[in-house]
């Protein structure tokens, strides 16, 4: 014997709706509420686990800004955010007006917010990450593929540390990019593309500025 159990499908949906409105992508909303990169996708495509646990659930409801009933609370709980202990718990990190190119280069055209990433305070201090020295932008093109995206979004670390191999966001020559650096050679960084498509680009340390290390992505589905 056992017995049917019916799952409402609609904190699936709702959940898979927000994270499209805002822009995140299910393996970041995982990361979120510290899970493996597929959890999230799996609660929404397999129905696995059939449930969010309480403390992910009000992660998640707190991030969106919906009370903890549409994402498979127990009725009657219609719990939201504490707003008391909103400048806290969360913080949010400017999305600026610009791009980093990568494909051919893009020249930026200012820097003023339009928009902002909203992060649980607890995971950027669980990562070492100062909010103030954070700030998102996006990409554009595709020599990044298939690590970024064109249209992903990018947390940038801006926090001055010793270079190291890695993401990152440089300026050359008044241009935007996002490269992976390769410090193997003394005196010289290659600002390498993912795609093997795009040729590297070998600079002097001097002709570079490095703006920040890329930390965390999110992107469509």
């Amino acid at each position: 014997m056992y017995e049917m159990v019916m799952v409402n499908p609609e904190p699936r949906s709702l959940l898979l709706r927000l994270a499209t409105e805002r822009g995140v992508s299910l393996s970041a909303l995982s990361a979120l509420i510290g899970r493996n990169s597929t959890y999230l996708q799996q609660f929404v495509r397999k129905g696995s686990p059939r449930k969010l646990e309480e403390t992910d659930r009000r992660t998640l409801a707190r991030f969106f800004g919906v009370e903890e009933a549409a994402l498979g609370a127990p009725e009657g709980n219609h719990s939201i955010p504490d707003r008391k202990n909103a400048a806290t718990d969360w913080v949010d990190v400017p999305r600026l007006a610009l791009g980093a190119s990568a494909g051919p280069g893009l020249l930026p055209l200012g820097e003023q917010p339009v928009g902002a990433f909203r992060f649980a305070a607890r995971w950027l201090r669980g990562q070492g990450l100062d909010p103030a020295m954070l700030s998102a932008i996006a990409v554009e093109g595709d020599s990044m593929d298939p690590t970024l995206r064109d249209g992903d979004e990018i947390l940038v670390d801006r926090t001055p540390r010793a270079l190291r191999d890695g993401v990152h966001v440089v300026r050359l020559d008044d241009t935007l990019l996002v490269k992976r650096i390769d410090t193997g050679r003394p005196g010289v960084l290659a600002l390498v593309s993912d795609n093997p498509a795009y040729r590297v680009i070998e600079v002097s340390a001097g002709e570079v500025h490095v703006i920040g290390r890329v930390v965390w992505k999110s992107g469509r589905l």
